[in-house]
């Protein structure tokens, strides 16, 4: 079972250019082959999936507790592209107007045409995500690796997104997730290194590039975030912590497993309305429906 909270795991700042083309970049981290709905469902099947689960009791907790902070990163990157396509159309009831033609050569014409300029589940060129991007071998080895292989692809892939973008919204937001993915790509290295003995962690950091060369990455790790795994259960989960300890293999400070603190998240944006795709419904309809519920 998964718990949700009606929050955001970082505070998005609202976007200071809307930007229809620095969406559909972004979408490649929510939909595309390494983007987060695969992190999610890679991990999220492997631990419904692990045959022996008690024997591996400190992996399969490791990889449920990791698959359930990917909830939290698909919705970061959905409010993301939400709130840069807010307003990057001109706002007009009346249709004969052309009030989406600013949109009209902007690469992903999904997002206002089939998605009410709203985050989907496809890549930044449109393409559905499918479940052929899941790896669940059923032998920990091969998966592990496989996962440690998706974390390294995702994060070439989010230094690149932000390289293709000024925008604060998907760089505030890419700053959080390259430290938190870095998390990951430690947890299992930590947990291959358990497994064979072999030091993966020396591979690190893939790409040759520090999450400090980002101002929004840096804030995070000087905040200690790059150093602790958390524990996304009151009681479950636990043993993952016999996975992630010791150094950090980047800069050798000490690993911490932990619940997640009382006053974690921010609160979630309210997407504001966009007129010239009819929607919401008008006001006096809303009042009428208001009326009728009460």
């Amino acid at each position: 079972m998964i718990l949700r909270m009606d929050r955001l795991l970082i505070d998005l700042p609202k976007s200071n250019n809307p930007d229809a083309n620095a969406a559909a970049a972004v979408q490649e981290l929510l939909g595309g082959k390494y983007g987060e709905m695969s992190t999610l469902m890679n991990y999220t099947f492997q631990s419904f999936n692990m045959r022996g689960r008690n024997q591996l009791r400190p992996f399969y907790d490791l990889i449920a507790n990791i698959a359930a902070e990917e909830y939290g990163h698909i919705e970061l990157v959905s409010y993301t592209i939400n709130l840069i396509l807010t307003g990057a159309a001109k706002r007009d009831t009346d249709p004969t107007k052309e009030p989406l033609n600013p949109l009209k050569d902007a690469r992903n014409s999904y997002h206002w045409i089939a998605g009410g300029m709203t985050a989907l589940p496809v890549d930044s060129q449109g393409a559905p995500w499918n479940g052929s991007y899941v790896n669940n071998t059923g032998n920990l080895k091969q998966d592990l690796l496989f996962n440690f292989n998706l974390e390294c692809g995702a994060r070439l892939n989010k230094i690149r997104a932000y390289e293709s973008t000024s925008n604060n919204t998907a760089r505030a937001m890419i700053g959080y997730l390259l430290v938190r993915g870095g998390v990951h790509i430690v947890a299992y290295a930590k947990a291959l290194e358990k497994l064979t003995g072999v030091d993966v962690g020396k591979l690190l950091p893939i790409p040759d590039i520090s999450n400090k060369k980002f101002p929004e990455a840096k804030a995070h790790e000087d905040k200690g975030v790059h150093l602790k795994l958390y524990q996304f259960s009151p009681e479950d989960y636990k043993q993952a912590g016999q996975v992630w300890n010791g150094k950090h293999p980047e800069d050798g400070q000490e690993l911490v497993f932990q619940h997640l603190p009382k006053d974690f998240g921010a609160p979630v944006p309210d997407l504001e309305p966009e007129p010239q795709l009819q929607a919401p419904l008008d006001p006096d309809t809303m009042k009428d429906i208001l009326k009728k519920m009460k």
